[in-house]
């Protein structure tokens, strides 16, 4: 994910007997998503459910139409979050896509023939092990898009690459198989001290395991897996057909822009409603983004809007209409530093203060959270000789007690690592000039990130990595610095190794996800590993291909003219590109008063933290604003976004409070299908427009300012 408050979950639970190892409902914080879940029994979430009494044994977990099925809707999720990303920066980990795997691969099981040569490549038992192995390979293939979505089209910003994408295929596989197969060898000691010994929680896919058991749990589990996947499909497919045809009148289904309909009936002062992106938009995405993410995180988010888009009084504008007083005030070209230094676009000006109250607020709160983590730590447990004790039985004292021949063997991680660093070294010191320290240094700092990622999100559900990462552009900058590397060079290391920290932790963290939802369904953890590196091996070729596609139907996400609007917002690629602008520039361009109200807003944010933790009880923090997204609301200047998921949240919460079955039973998969069908329908779009036929060409003007086309 490329924002903090982008991929986390919350798990609400009605109250079960004996559920004292539950809390009957966690709270909405630090940009959590709901996921609501009948938790069948008490059982200990730090432990694997135990083994039923009439439980079919499944003989074969891994199979050809497991991984099949998975890459396929992990494809679909690769799709939306590229396009969400480029418009807001957000991912998304669509957990609730395996039940479209149950779906799909529980027909097929019960129609193909159990004996035969089909039998063997699609037939047989289908058990929540295997429906795990979709869900493993659909997480692999819909991850490391946060690369696209960021620092890589930053590069394109920053003329570091050639002028287009389809002209450096081989340099975006090489970031690709870095990052992808770096940041999954070392899952598997992860998972050995996060999942087992600590015993994490990990809310997300421990829910994700508990919904596998349910839809497997006989006849109850198939009547709720019919219902939630229907919802899902309906969904999906009526919010992918609405996008499709809002691509060709967006001013009448997208976007209601009513200062500038205030404006042409007389009321002229409206226009400023306008000029500062104050208008409505109809996107189910984020209205289903509000819906997962809950009260708190979608209305700091909204509260960061008000304050930094509401009363901002700068008006260093550009006027990008000759007939009619409209102005853009989002312009975010880098061709001349010096000019956002004296006269900047309130988009520019913002920026600092949200990456500062972001990077900040991020660390203050894993310090705080971290705390009792490394207090508990022994010696012992990180002695490399505990990995190397080959065994020939389990310990009976040995928390883990998968069986040794299911576990991933230790040279197979090991040799992956030592084959990935040493691949890392040659791609990035023959494609990026980055010399081998630089290179293990960039590695070094993926590995660090991916713990503090791990233990943030197996505890709270948050992934900060997208922004902790950032750290590396600070660190990679001052050694440039420290070295008086040309500015050019010096901005390529900065982030080519951003790249390679952001994509390998984000992608440990993933895959750690993914093993807590296997450990608990006594998956093995041999045939994940299997999948994830099938999974990742189709995002390699998908991420590249998806983006080659969004940019040729959209030049400016690589080049923004800041006279014509763009239907991508990019503010993760602004972000990235900003802050390695200023650490290699001899000059911060930082106007003066956005750096002193960065660091006010950022001590600020910090206080709060420290605060909340030491003083305030956990049951209220659900009522302390989340920086994070408030500081997003800083960086993404489109505030319509955070107005539909306030909206959305609201109706969420009034759903949960007049039908709480319903909601239970439907409300992730409805949100889920309001994600990807948007997602989908924006790749719908993008083709469409790729072949001469699309939006951009046909759309209607009608409810458009200035009489123009809008995008949608």
């Amino acid at each position: 994910m490329s924002t903090a408050i982008s991929e986390p979950t919350i798990i609400h639970r009605r109250d079960t007997p004996n559920s004292s190892d539950y809390p009957k409902e966690k709270e909405l914080e630090e940009g959590s998503v709901e996921l609501v879940e009948d938790f069948i029994d008490d059982h200990d979430v730090s432990r694997p459910f135990p083994i039923e009494p009439h439980e079919v044994e499944e003989t074969h977990q891994l199979t050809f139409r497991a991984i099949f099925v998975g890459c396929a809707l992990g494809s679909i999720v690769a799709a939306s979050n590229i396009y969400l990303g480029l418009k807001t920066g957000f991912t998304f980990v669509l957990n609730y896509l395996s039940i479209f795997g149950f779906a799909i691969l529980k027909s097929i099981s019960s129609v193909v023939p159990e004996s035969g040569i089909l039998s063997k490549i699609f037939g047989g038992h289908f058990g929540p092990k295997e429906n795990c192995t979709v869900q493993t390979a659909a997480t692999a293939t819909g991850g490391i898009c946060i690369l696209f979505v960021s620092a890589i089209p930053a590069m394109y910003r920053l003329n570091l690459l050639s002028k287009y994408p389809q002209d450096d295929i081989g340099k975006l596989l090489a970031l690709n198989v870095v990052s992808a197969f770096y940041g999954i060898v070392f899952v598997i000691p992860l998972r050995k001290y996060y999942i087992v010994h600590q015993k994490l929680t990990f809310p997300t896919p421990a829910a994700t395991a508990y919904t596998i058991r349910s839809l497997h749990r006989g006849k109850s589990g198939m009547i709720a897996a019919k219902k939630k996947s229907l919802a899902l499909l309906y969904s999906f497919c009526a919010t992918l057909v609405f996008k499709v045809m809002a691509g060709y009148a967006p001013g009448v289904l997208y976007n209601w822009h009513i200062g500038w309909t205030l404006y042409r009936i007389g009321f002229t002062s409206m226009i400023s409603l306008e000029n500062y992106g104050w208008y409505i938009q109809f996107t189910p995405a984020f209205f289903g983004a509000g819906m997962l993410s809950g009260i708190n995180a979608s209305w700091s988010f909204f509260g960061g809007s008000i304050v930094a888009w509401g009363s901002n009084g700068l008006a260093f504008g550009t006027s990008i209409s000759d007939e009619f007083p409209l102005v853009s005030y989002f312009r975010m070209s880098f061709s001349d530093p010096e000019e956002f230094t004296r006269n900047p676009s309130p988009r520019y000006w913002l920026l600092w203060p949200g990456i500062m109250i972001m990077l900040l607020y991020s660390f203050a709160d894993i310090i705080l959270s971290l705390g009792p983590l490394f207090k508990s730590i022994r010696l012992s447990d990180l002695s490399p000789m505990r990995l190397w004790n080959k065994r020939k039985e389990i310990d009976a004292e040995d928390e883990d007690q998968t069986p040794l021949e299911d576990r991933v063997p230790t040279w197979w991680w090991t040799t992956g690592l030592l084959i990935s660093t040493v691949t890392s070294c040659v791609i990035l010191a023959k494609l990026f000039k980055m010399n081998v320290g630089e290179a293990i240094l960039a590695l070094i700092l993926g590995f660090i990130f991916s713990f503090i990622g791990v233990q943030s999100a197996g505890q709270t559900d948050v992934n900060p990595v997208s922004t902790v990462a950032k750290a590396s552009q600070l660190i990679l900058g001052g050694i440039a610095r420290g070295t008086h590397v040309e500015q050019k060079a010096a901005q390529m290391l900065n982030l080519a190794g951003g790249v390679v920290a952001a994509g390998s932790a984000a992608q440990a963290c993933d895959m750690t996800g993914d093993m807590k939802t296997g450990y608990l369904l006594r998956a093995k953890p041999r045939n994940q590993f299997i999948a994830q590196l099938c999974g990742a091996t189709v995002s390699v070729f998908l991420t590249v291909g998806l983006f080659i596609l969004f940019t040729k139907a959209s030049d400016c996400i690589l080049y923004p003219d800041p006279l014509v609007a763009c239907p991508y917002g990019m503010p993760s690629v602004s972000a990235w590109a900003a802050v390695a602008m200023a650490v290699t520039l001899p000059k911060l361009p930082i106007p003066a008063s956005s750096g002193y109200t960065a660091i006010a807003l950022g001590i600020f944010s910090v206080v709060s933290v420290v605060v909340k933790h030491w003083w305030i009880p956990k049951k209220y923090w659900c009522y302390v604003p989340n920086w994070n997204a408030f500081g997003l609301a800083f960086v993404v200047p489109q505030v319509y976004y955070s107005i539909a998921m306030a909206f959305g949240s609201v109706f969420n919460y009034i759903w949960l409070k007049r039908s709480p079955v319903g909601y239970d039973m439907y409300m992730f998969a409805v949100s889920a299908g309001l994600l990807a069908g948007e997602g989908l329908g924006g790749v719908v779009l993008a083709l469409l427009d790729v072949c001469g036929v699309g939006g951009y060409k046909y759309s209607s003007i009608v409810g458009c300012p200035g009489l123009t086309s809008c995008d949608s």
